[in-house]
This record gives structure tokens, C-alpha cells and sequence, in this order.
């Protein structure tokens, strides 16, 4: 979101309500009345009331304006301001105008009865804190079964964070065009470029110090106006995937917490304590320590043991420690199976028997899909294992990547059981120490549906999946984060092209990390150093990535909370295995440790591990924009470069004193460091001196 003031604002900073088109209705200039005159009109119906010796539930009476502290309420919207008296949040009401007539007050709570159509529920809550944050609890519930709520929050001059994995990354957001509000749940954005990431929360903060989180038993549509600058909220059932209650009819309710603090630090502290659950416990050391090596760019869906053993006894070859090998795509003989393809693999035991021996952690890839033409499939529907049509009966057949197949309900306690069981059975048979859950998504999810326990928000099933795999931790990934920061695994960003910019690409990976870190999901896997590597959809090379591109992604990924190479370092030449020696080692020796650090508060705090550059410097507007620098904790800055054929770059230094990994001091800041040179086989980053 560019900083920019508002298009046009109403009286005395009255939210507008408009059109698609953007134009605002502007009430008569008679018909306005100022904030300081409502405030008046409000004390005096105090005043009266308590004259006449009135409970303290008081009737606001014929009025305009409604003040409450720092709420400004119109019929049409309200505005909320900082202590120091600047708006922090605007918003517009396009269901309808409240009658503020029928609204009353009653100590920190406001309510209204009555729109300028029918009856509703509407209310405002302040909500005090023991800290600097003061927090305002906004419903509004329609009372006709399926109408729409809509609200519109404006962004202002204000940058906005938060929310949702996206397929063109920006930090602070960036929106573009006009999106009708959809709804607002877990999507496979690599295949779908305009739906919502696999990880996402109902949460944004800005830079003023606001943040917002909707209710989670809100039917939520998420929509915006790039060029108008606001954010559509919307609550509705009607031809949307939600449910309401069981039992109950359905009539929607937009409700939401807003909380404004004295700076955005704080602010996103407050609501990752109370909103946020912190992870069970901590990957294992080695994520953080070494690389995994995937086996995914080298041989797709061709893998076999000949290949899996010259792999990695390649890695070791060229002086790489055994560490962790990830088995992709295609190892069983059909998807659903729980076992190796004897063809490919006809010695399984022995082989990882052998990898073992070598000093390497075996992990395998995995996912929610049973074919036909695995034997499970009648297991499966034999035990009511699958999503089913509508009636319940037979298995919903679904799309994905790799063909048509059953998914598992995890809604069902039986079908957790099974598919954890069968992973705990490969495991023991042969030392596999964890899996590499693929998709969880729900555009994977049949349109129509049957659920062992029904689904009022679709994405339950999303977190259901990630939660399956707890068991595994230690070396564990998923790609699907909804309301379950609690999973202690590596949470893989969605695939990335080998391309340079923010659509997927090497700019992306920044952006991404800290907003995933930001919704409360630390541990991060960054995705294949250099990208997937597939066809018309990578920059300047035939046979690989570009060797400059390669090089950068994996020097930023060396400060990640864990690495991953694909394509390995051997393939270009004797320089970038050079290059990838050094940012191993310097990855086991000075980044892990610290990562490790910050990871044990983390689990406590619910602070991203990975930190934004405002993070610890709040007030400054020049770090509000930063996305291609970061903090590990709040002492490590690294600045790498994310360029083609570039050998300098602007870094920004925040308060306090600062040593380059050159030896240089920098005291007087912060200060920009204009065209420091950063050679191809280096990234910049400095820590902070005590």
C-alpha cells in the first residue's frame, strides 16, 4: 500500500460511503455536523440524565456525531484516533446508515438497534489494557437471515502489513485494480495467482500503530479498491463455503477487534499475545544448523534408489556434510500408497540402512490424495476416510497437480489416526525421521462437500492438516498455516519461479518470510535455492538458473531460518561450490546459533523470528518501507543483494552502533550507507555493538 493521503475525505474527517466508481455521497451541508458540536450535544444529554437521576444506561438521543473517548461515530462510519489525537482508522458502513437515535451507552459500551432500514445489532466495546493499547471490540449483526455486511477500512497515508501469503509479494502490501470481496480462505497461489496464499490470518497492523483481527467465527470475505485505497470486509453466507452454526440460522455478523498502541512494536506484540498461539516446541538444531538437499530439481518424478545414493553420495564428494535428504515425488508406486515402488527401490531397507550410516536424516514428501488405483483408496472408503459428496456417501473425487483423486477428511479422528499410523510405520521400518506435507489447501477441496464434523469456515480443514503434523516436528514442513501458529514445523513458502522479482521470485522471499513471521508462523523454510527451474518460468538461463541468481538466492537463504538446495552448487563450477562452502559454514558457525537463540524466545513471545528492520526502530518512516533488509532478534541486520549483475547496494543502519562483517564501526546513525559494495560471493550484515 503506497503512502498517499486519502482520495477525498468527508467533513470533519467523516468517513464516505461510495460506489464501485468511487464516487462519494456527500450529505448536505446542513445536514453536517461538526465533531466538537456532537461532543456537545452528547455532554449535555449527560448532564440531564443525571440530573434526573437516571441508571447509567443513557439514550444518546437526536444526534449526528457520536464520541466515545477517541471513537468519532457517524451513521455511515467512525474514526479512531491515537492519544495524540491523529486518525489511526477509518471506516465506512456500505450496508447501511445506523440510526444513531436508537443507540445508548452504558459505561465503555455503545450500542445501536436500528439501521435507516430495519433492525440490527451494532456495538462498540473499549477494552483496556494493562499497556499502552487500548482496544475497541466492533460487531454488527444483521437480523435478516442472508443479507450482507460490508464494511470498508481505509488505509490512509498509512503502510499496512500482514494478512496473507500473496503470488507478487510486496512489504509494506501492495494491492493493485479491484478485487469483489471472496472468500477469505487457504488457496494454492502458485496455481491460482489471485486467490489467497496457504497461509493466512483474519490480521493486519499499520504503521500508525493500528491493528485489526476479525473474529473467527466470522463468514469472512476479503475484497479492496487499490485506487480508492480501502479494504472490504464483508460477513455473508449467502453462495459462500461458510456455515453458520448448527442449528442456527444464518445471519451475519461482522465483528472485529481494533487496538492502537503508541507504536506498531508494541501494538503486534499485544495481539500476538492474545490473539496468536505460540509453537508447541522447537524444530530440531540441524534445521537451523545445515541444509536440506531435495531431490526435486535434479530428477522430478523419475527418482529411484540409483539415484537417491549417487545424490547424495555426491553431496558428500564435493565436502558437504550429511545432513538431510528430502525424497520427493513419485517414490510409491501409486499416490495413496504408504510404501516404496519395489521397481525403483528394490532394496529400500539397505539402502536406508546405508544413509544412515553416512550421517543422513531421510525425510519424505507426502500429501492428502488417494488414487483409484491404490489399494488404500478401498480402504478408505470402506472406513469412511474421504471428503464425501453432499449426501455423505461416496468419496468427492478431486483435482490436484498430479491427477483425480480421494482426500482425506481430517475433520475425521479415525482418518487422522490412520494416515499419522501409516507414517509412523515408515518411519520405524526404515529411520525415516520426518515428512514434507505437500498441498492442504482448500482449493483443493471438492466445491460441494460432506465432512465428518462439519466445516463453518473451510480453511478448519487446512489447520487440521498442518496439525497432523506435530508428531514429526523435529524435521518436518508443511505449506498451510490457518490458526495454527501451535505447530512447531518448518512452514515452506509456496514454490518459486527463477526469476528475480516479486511475483514468485527472488524479491518475494523477504516480503514473504516477514509476513508469515508477522501472522505468527516463525520457523520458515524459504522454498529451493535458485527456484524450481521450470519451463517458461525462469530468467536468463537455458540448462539452469542464472549463475548470478543462483549465487544471491543462496546467500540470502544462509540467513533464513532454514536453507534448501535442489539444484546443487556442482552443477555451475568450482567458484559457487566455493561460494556455498562458505555460506554453510558461516550459516553452522555464527547464523544458526543465533537463530537458535531467538527461536527459545519465540516459543514464548510469539515474536517473528525473522524481524523486520521497523521492528526495532517503530517510529522511524524510513524502515516502514524496507523489504530487502532484515533483523535476526534484534542485534543481526543482514542487507543482501537481490539484483541482476549488481555489486552495490543502499543499506539503512537504525539506531545504535553497528559493525559491518568487514570490521567497519558505524556510530552515527542511523544513517543510509549509499553504494556499499557487497562483491558477488558476500552478503551484507552487521551486528550491534554493545
Amino acid at each position: 500500500m503506497a503512502t498517499q493521503p486519502f482520495r477525498r475525505r468527508g467533513k470533519e474527517g467523516r468517513p464516505e460511503q461510495g460506489g464501485h466508481g468511487g464516487e462519494a455521497k456527500q450529505r448536505p451541508e446542513s445536514w453536517v455536523f461538526s465533531p466538537r458540536f456532537g461532543a456537545g450535544v452528547l455532554a449535555t444529554g449527560l448532564l440531564i440524565a443525571v440530573a434526573a437521576g437516571c441508571c447509567a444506561l443513557v439514550s444518546l438521543g437526536r444526534t449526528e456525531t457520536v464520541k466515545m473517548e477517541q471513537v468519532d461515530l457517524w451513521d455511515n462510519g467512525l474514526t479512531i484516533q491515537s492519544q495524540r489525537g491523529e486518525v489511526v482508522f477509518k471506516l465506512a458502513f456500505q450496508t447501511g446508515a445506523l440510526d444513531l437515535e436508537s443507540c445508548s451507552k452504558e459505561g465503555d459500551l455503545l450500542t445501536c438497534s436500528e439501521s435507516e432500514k430495519e433492525k440490527l445489532s451494532f456495538s462498540i466495546q473499549i477494552v483496556r489494557t494493562e499497556d499502552t493499547v487500548t482496544c475497541y471490540d466492533i460487531r454488527w449483526g444483521e437480523l435478516v437471515a442472508d443479507s450482507v455486511v460490508e464494511h470498508r477500512m481505509f488505509w490512509g497515508d498509512a503502510h499496512w502489513y500482514g494478512g496473507y501469503e500473496m503470488s507478487v509479494q510486496h512489504w509494506p502490501i501492495r494491492l493493485s485494480g479491484y478485487q469483489e470481496p471472496v472468500p477469505f480462505v487457504t488457496s494454492d497461489v502458485y496455481s491460482f495467482r489471485n486467490s489467497f496464499g496457504g497461509v493466512l490470518e483474519r490480521y493486519w497492523v499499520s504503521s500508525k500503530a493500528a491493528a485489526v483481527k476479525i473474529d473467527d467465527l466470522v463468514p469472512f470475505h476479503l475484497g479492496f479498491h487499490a485506487s480508492e485505497r480501502y479494504l472490504i470486509f464483508q460477513a455473508r453466507y449467502k453462495d459462500s463455503p461458510y456455515k453458520p452454526p448448527l442449528g442456527q440460522p444464518p445471519l451475519p455478523e461482522l465483528s472485529y477487534h481494533v487496538c492502537v498502541g503508541s507504536d506498531m512494536t508494541s501494538v503486534h506484540k499485544h495481539m500476538a499475545q492474545k490473539y496468536f498461539r505460540r509453537p508447541l516446541k522447537i524444530p530440531s538444531a540441524d534445521i537451523f544448523r545445515f541444509p536440506i538437499w531435495s531431490t526435486w530439481a535434479l530428477y522430478k518424478k523419475e527418482i529411484d534408489q540409483e539415484k537417491l545414493l549417487a545424490f547424495a553420495q555426491t553431496v558428500r564428494k564435493y565436502g558437504f556434510k550429511s545432513s538431510h535428504v528430502e525424497i520427493d515425488d513419485m517414490y510409491t508406486q501409486n499416490y495413496g500408497d504408504f510404501d516404496f515402488d519395489p521397481v525403483k527401490f528394490p532394496d529400500a531397507l539397505e539402502m536406508f540402512g546405508k544413509l544412515k550410516r553416512e550421517g543422513f536424516n531421510v525425510t519424505l514428501w507426502t500429501h492428502p490424495f488417494v488414487h483409484v488405483n491404490s489399494p488404500n483408496f478401498e480402504v478408505g472408503k470402506e472406513r469412511r476416510f474421504f471428503v464425501t459428496e453432499p449426501a455423505g456417501h461416496v468419496p468427492a473425487m478431486v483435482r490436484w497437480w498430479n491427477g483425480v483423486g480421494a482426500i482425506l477428511d481430517f475433520t475425521n479422528p479415525s482418518a487422522r489416526g490412520w494416515f499419522q499410523g501409516q507414517l509412523k510405520q515408515l518411519c520405524s521400518k526404515y529411520s525415516i525421521v520426518s515428512f514434507k506435507f505437500d498441498a492442504g489447501e482448500t482449493c483443493y477441496l471438492p466445491e460441494e462437500f460432506s465432512t465428518f464434523q462439519p466445516l463453518p469456515d473451510p480453511s478448519i480443514w487446512s489447520r487440521h492438516y498442518a496439525e497432523m503434523a506435530i508428531p514429526f516436528y523435529k524435521f518436518a514442513e508443511v505449506r498451510v498455516g490457518y490458526q495454527s501458529q501451535h505447530v512447531p514445523c518448518l512452514v515452506r513458502i509456496i514454490d518459486r519461479d527463477s526469476v528475480w522479482g516479486h511475483e514468485l521470485g527472488l524479491k518475494s522471499l523477504i516480503p514473504t518470510v516477514l509476513t508469515l513471521g508477522l501472522l505468527g508462523y516463525p520457523f520458515v523454510l524459504p522454498d529451493m535455492i535458485g527456484g524450481n527451474f521450470l519451463p517458461n518460468k525462469t530468467e536468463g538461463a537455458v540448462d539452469l538458473p542464472a549463475r548470478d541468481l543462483y549465487i544471491r538466492w543462496l546467500e540470502l537463504s544462509a540467513f533464513m531460518p532454514s536453507m534448501q538446495f535442489s539444484i546443487p552448487p556442482w552443477l555451475y563450477d568450482g567458484e559457487v561450490v566455493e561460494i556455498a562452502h562458505k555460506f554453510t559454514a558461516l550459516r553452522e558457525s555464527l547464523v544458526a546459533p543465533l537463530l537458535l537463540e531467538q527461536a527459545k524466545t519465540v516459543a514464548t513471545t510469539g515474536d517473528p523470528l525473522i524481524q523486520p528492520v521497523w521492528w526495532v526502530s517503530p517510529s522511524d518512516k524510513f524502515a516502514h518501507q524496507i523489504d530487502s533488509q532484515f533483523l535476526i532478534g534484534d542485534a543481526f541486520l543482514v542487507a543482501p543483494i537481490l539484483e541482476p549483475g549488481v555489486l552495490k547496494r543502499d543499506i539503512y543502519l537504525p539506531a545504535g552502533k553497528w559493525k559491518s562483517y568487514k570490521g567497519e564501526f558505524f556510530t552515527k546513525t542511523p544513517v543510509l550507507l549509499t553504494d556499499y559494495r557487497v562483491n558477488l560471493d558476500e552478503a551484507a550484515y552487521f551486528s550491534l555493538v554493545s
